[in-house]
């Protein structure tokens, strides 16, 4: 990595109340925050022309990644090349001697952690208030389309993936869950995990001792690689909108749904249950029960759909894109996720104002 700069001697710690924090992230030192989930981020504003990012990154598998976005621009995802061990990221200077909103965000899911150690700014620059929080909160439970894997495979558009990929085009800023939370400007926490399933023991998360969504749903620490589950408390954050989105990778290793009776009744008991949990902890969010284009069999769509008839809730609603389950044989790149969040909005938007309230 390349050596902090003699000039940017500012220290600015991570519990200094100049950062906004979004998503699952450990506090327990408050010092050094883990980033632990995709999309998880820190937004601040500054007057100056650079900084500098100094984190620990813990390395599980693919390029790991640490993205940055200045007053709205994505700028070139920094690659994170060390390993449990502090580091210095390299320097974003020349920047305009102006005020500055910046978002540093984890690229990518559990591929890595990394313990956020602060920023370095020019001692000229000042650090401003931190940005104010959006009045709209949604999570959102996923896969690997909701954590923008593969994402940047701008020449993949509708194909399988490229070969041998290793996290090199995977961008949670540009999955459908992040697109549509900047459109109607809410906050989001991004409970996505690739290959994740509802079931342990099925999908294609932590292979090839599989762990399920039941496992990891209200978990802060979610994956062992990195030491022991902790609890996740949820009075740390209360939705408006909870999106569940999954039901494509439990065809792994076997695709019941719809050809075994009993296999596909525990399914969407179970499913049942989980989400009967998430109303249990917000009794008052919309929860939009989906899958995504990826293909899969309509037969889990339709198990979805017969879930959300039991359940009887007029706000657990089921949604279907216009090519749901059709659209691509590959993850979702950028233009497709931004048709996704854009019939994922209009959607929303037909309930109205109503589902952001606070009391509703």
């Amino acid at each position: 990595m390349t050596n902090i700069n003699t000039a940017f001697t500012q220290w600015i710690s991570p519990d200094s109340g100049a950062f906004t924090y979004t998503g699952r992230i450990d506090f327990t030192v408050p010092c050094t925050p883990c980033f632990l989930y995709a999309e998880s981020s820190a937004a601040f504003r500054f007057h100056g022309t650079g900084f500098c990012v100094k984190l620990k990154n813990y390395h599980s598998c693919y390029h790991n990644y640490l993205g940055v976005v200045i007053d709205g621009s994505v700028q070139p995802k920094i690659e994170i090349t060390e390993h449990n061990t502090e580091l210095t990221l390299p320097v974003i200077s020349g920047l305009s001697d102006a005020d500055h909103e910046v978002v540093i965000y984890k690229c990518q899911d559990a591929a890595h952690y990394f313990d956020f150690l602060g920023l370095y700014l020019p001692e000229a620059a000042a650090m401003l208030p931190a940005p104010a929080r959006p009045a709209r909160r949604i999570e959102c439970y996923g896969d690997s389309v909701s954590a923008g894997e593969v994402s940047e495979a701008l020449d993949y558009v509708g194909k399988p993936d490229p070969e041998g990929h290793e996290g090199i085009y995977s961008n949670a800023w540009y999955s459908y869950s992040f697109t549509a939370a900047r459109m109607l400007n809410a906050e989001l926490h991004d409970i996505a995990q690739g290959g994740i399933a509802l079931f342990d023991k099925t999908g294609y998360f932590h292979g090839p001792d599989y762990v399920g969504l039941e496992t990891t749903w209200d978990k802060l620490r979610y994956c062992d690689y990195f030491g022991e589950l902790t609890p996740w408390d949820f009075s740390r954050y209360t939705p408006h909108v909870v999106i569940v989105a999954i039901g494509q990778n439990d065809a792994n290793p076997d695709n019941y749904m719809g050809r075994d009776e009993a296999k596909s009744r525990r399914w969407m008991e179970h499913y049942k249950a989980l989400i009967s949990k998430l109303r249990s902890k917000y009794p008052n969010a919309l929860i939009v029960l989906a899958t995504t284009i990826l293909f899969h069999e309509k037969a889990w769509d339709d198990a979805i759909e017969q879930v959300t008839r039991e359940l009887a809730d007029p706000k657990i609603v089921h949604f279907l894109y216009s090519n749901n389950g059709t659209g691509t044989p590959g993850h979702i790149r950028k233009p497709e996720a931004e048709q996704m969040a854009r019939e994922l909005v209009a959607f929303l938007k037909g309930f109205g104002e109503d589902i952001w309230n606070e009391n509703n």
